[in-house]
């Protein structure tokens, strides 16, 4: 490839640090699509003929038959993808093959590909999230009235709805599409015709190959064109924002699945067993789902380090940009295939989470709403107040709404028996009514919202 400048060929050693084919032929559909754009383009603008351009588009749909049927061999003296498809094209329809690289280099080619092949990352993420949605809208509004203890601090606080629960999981992954869609918008201009970093002096037309390759127009800056890598590091920043909420709920799914907690069962399909235990049933999707968080922050930080001191244009540093973004690629999909599953197929105890709502006190924030409400006490005071009484009813071993009203007005003459109404967990719920509140009306409204949103029936 560049023999004429050299003497002598590379070491062993510099053969292996410099091939980049074993990981970057994961590209080969993108290089064939632009490959095929750019000699469209040369053919159109007259750089190469009219004939020059069919043998080598129809070379190239012979070399992508070749690779979708057999696999992209690697040849590590071939370097890359690049390479590897140019030499396979010059083999199939002999020199003509050498007029594919007029008006391009290596650094727009790369460049073009791998913006291509994050773009389809994205939307991958992007089919695999709305999907996650429907199932986390679909059982909220099967579980709207269902009560469960909502958390601080892992504490038991105010009881809330199982559907309100959920939805908080909607609102999350609904920020994590937005962050793909805008770094899809953002990146959605095409490198190629950049050259090696100053453009060209051949006639091309750039927006001719960017509109071919669904690019929104051509980059305007070819220096910033071959040497950006932005969009991969926006890539890996959405997905690592949304590995961080798959990992949250999978935390959620391993706590509620475990013996002291027992609110869920979950699918068998994702779930393994022990090889000593015969008891067991482990949350391992959950718990891997939960481990591939750190990973994919891992690969964002990885990608950090390599681009924060490389001066413009390229450097072969950002030859290890596609290690990162393609591992992170593989464990989003993953992991949001799993937590699909999970929230689409397992069973919600909803009475063992209703019995632990009326455990710990949960109602004590309503006892002091109350007291402001019904008493026109200061909240302060009544928090006060409501401390007692939570005080009394644990040394009684009782619940709020089980401590008789003789005693309650002990701790302040103002309680009266109306108290009683505002103390269940149900009428704690059902009191929530405010915008995006846990009351039952307010969750079903959300997910009517969320199903129109998402294009669903009914």
């Amino acid at each position: 490839m560049w023999g004429g400048r050299f003497a002598q060929g590379p070491s062993a050693i510099m053969r292996e640090i410099n091939a980049s084919i074993p990981f970057d032929k994961a590209l080969w559909r993108q290089d064939i699509a632009a490959s095929k754009a750019h000699v469209a383009m040369l053919g159109a603008c007259r750089v190469v003929s009219g004939e020059d351009a069919v043998t080598i588009r129809d070379g190239l749909d012979a070399v992508g038959a070749e690779y979708e049927a057999s696999g992209v061999p690697e040849d590590w003296d071939l370097e890359d993808i690049h390479m590897t498809t140019e030499s396979r094209l010059a083999q199939l329809i002999g020199p003509v093959a050498g007029r594919l690289h007029t008006a391009r280099s290596r650094n727009d080619q790369v460049a073009t590909d791998f913006r291509l092949w994050v773009r389809d990352a994205i939307d991958q993420a992007e089919a695999g999230l709305q999907a996650l949605q429907v199932a986390l809208v679909m059982r909220a509004g099967e579980h709207a009235d269902s009560i469960m203890p909502g958390f601080t601090h892992l504490q038991t606080a105010q009881p809330v709805t199982l559907g309100h629960h959920l939805m908080a999981y909607y609102e999350m992954i609904g920020r994590d599409r937005s962050r793909f869609h805008d770094a899809r918008k953002r990146m959605n201009r095409s490198p190629l015709g950049s050259a090696a970093l100053a453009g060209t002096g051949f006639p091309i037309d750039r927006e001719m190959t960017a509109q071919a390759l669904g690019f929104d127009g051509p980059t305007a800056n070819s220096l910033d064109s071959v040497s950006d890598r932005d969009f991969a590091l926006d890539y890996l920043m959405a997905a690592s924002q949304c590995a961080l909420h798959l990992s949250r709920l999978a935390e959620e799914f391993i706590i509620w699945a475990s013996q002291p907690f027992g609110f869920v069962t979950l699918p068998d399909a994702l779930s393994t067993g022990s090889s000593i235990m015969p008891q067991k049933k482990n949350p391992d999707a959950a718990e891997l789902v939960r481990g591939h968080a750190g990973r994919i922050s891992g690969c964002l930080v990885s990608l950090m380090m390599t681009m924060k001191g490389l001066p413009l244009a390229y450097s072969k540093d950002m030859q290890d940009d596609k290690p990162p973004v393609f591992e992170a690629a593989g464990l989003l999909a993953l992991s949001i295939a799993a937590i699909a599953g999970m929230v689409a197929e397992t069973k919600f105890r909803t009475e063992r989470m209703r019995g632990a709502a009326e455990l710990g006190f949960a109602t004590a924030t309503d006892l002091a709403d109350w007291l402001v409400r019904e008493g026109d006490i200061p909240f302060r005071e009544a928090h006060h107040i409501t401390g007692a009484a939570v005080k009394l009813a644990e040394s009684r071993g009782v619940a709020l709404d089980q401590l008789p009203l003789d005693d309650l007005k002990t701790i302040d003459s103002r309680i009266d028996e109306r108290v009683f109404n505002a103390l269940s967990v149900e009428a704690s719920v059902a009191a929530r009514k405010s915008h995006g509140g846990t009351a039952p009306d307010q969750v079903r409204l959300r997910v009517a919202e969320a199903r129109a949103a998402l294009g669903l029936e009914g």
